[in-house]
Formats: structure tokens, C-alpha cells, sequence
């Protein structure tokens, strides 16, 4: 039962990062010819094309997008919920349990964009590839706010990746010991 518990909650973890990237990439005004780009779209394609037909985006907000990562969250704890808690969830508790998911989400993404966004800038030091170039889209608004407060070491040595991963990693935490 523990192995079929990991293997639904990757899985819907996987997919539900994938969505909320792809709206973190629209704000951010991302290249979408980049390869990696055009992979995030062709696999939530399938989700969020029917919605958009139907909702019209506000403004600079891809509003299909938005409701496919909240419609996503809701299949995926009342999926958990039905397969592994023991029944149906009270509509307060849903609410609650998918905001609390769709924020560790967030913070899940974030942690493992910018902990493979430093590496690979400390590794491949003027390197360029299209997942790094997305990463760079995504990740440098966060960093270049901690870069204005922590200025880099001697050397230009700049672990502003590194600050970020520790307060989202704080905040993971915080938000975990929150139960309901």
C-alpha cells in the first residue's frame, strides 16, 4: 500500500508542477520556442486547451491555466483522500488541505528550480542550455531580490540560491507541521 501511495502522489506531484511552471513561465514572460518550454506545453496541453476554449484570459492571467492547476490540486487530494484517508472530505477540508497543497507545490518547484538553477551556474559557468534558460527565467525575479540584500562574496562567488533554498526550505517546514 506504501509503494501505491509514493508512486499516486509523485505522479499527481509531477503533473501538478508541470501546470503550476507553466503559469510561473507565462508571468514571467518566458521564451516558448525555447525546447524545454515547448515540453511543458505539449504535456499540459491536453488539460488546459478544453478550458481555454471556454474561459477567456483576465487580463495578463491565463485563466484556464489557473483553474486547471486548482481542478488538478481538488482530483488530486480528493484522489489521495479516497484512495488512502477513508472517504470523502467535507468541502471546508478540501479547500483547506488543496490551498496547503497548491502552496508546498509552489514552494516544492521553487526549491528544486533554484537548487538545480545554482548548481548548474556554478558548474557550467557561462554554459547555455534550454532547461537553464528557463530556469533562469523562472528563478532570477526570487534571487535578484536576495542579491540586492546579500551581495555576493569575494570572488563574485554568489550564493543568493543558496539563502532561497533555506527560507523556502523554512517555510516547507512551517507549513508542514500545519495539520488539520
Amino acid at each position: 500500500m506504501n509503494a501505491l501511495y509514493y508512486l499516486v502522489d509523485t505522479l499527481t506531484s509531477l503533473y501538478l508542477g508541470v501546470l503550476i511552471l507553466r503559469l510561473i513561465m507565462q508571468i514571467v514572460r518566458a521564451n516558448f520556442r525555447n525546447p524545454f518550454a515547448e515540453a511543458v506545453l505539449r504535456v499540459t496541453n491536453p488539460l488546459i486547451m478544453p478550458l481555454r476554449r471556454v474561459l477567456p484570459p483576465v487580463g495578463k492571467t491565463d485563466s484556464a491555466t489557473v483553474l486547471a492547476i486548482v481542478l488538478f490540486a481538488v482530483f488530486k487530494v480528493a484522489l489521495m483522500a479516497l484512495l488512502f484517508g477513508g472517504g470523502l472530505l467535507s468541502l471546508l477540508s478540501l479547500a483547506v488541505i488543496v490551498l496547503r497543497t497548491l502552496v508546498l507545490a509552489v514552494l516544492w518547484l521553487y526549491f528544486f528550480m533554484i537548487l538545480l538553477y545554482g548548481f548548474a551556474t556554478m558548474i557550467a559557468q557561462g554554459g547555455s542550455s534550454p532547461v537553464i534558460e528557463v530556469l533562469a527565467y523562472v528563478c532570477d525575479p526570487l534571487l535578484n531580490r536576495i542579491r540586492k540584500i546579500i551581495p555576493s562574496i569575494f570572488g563574485g562567488l554568489d550564493l543568493s540560491f543558496l539563502w532561497a533554498i533555506i527560507g523556502i526550505q523554512a517555510l516547507i517546514i512551517l507549513i508542514g507541521e500545519i495539520r488539520f
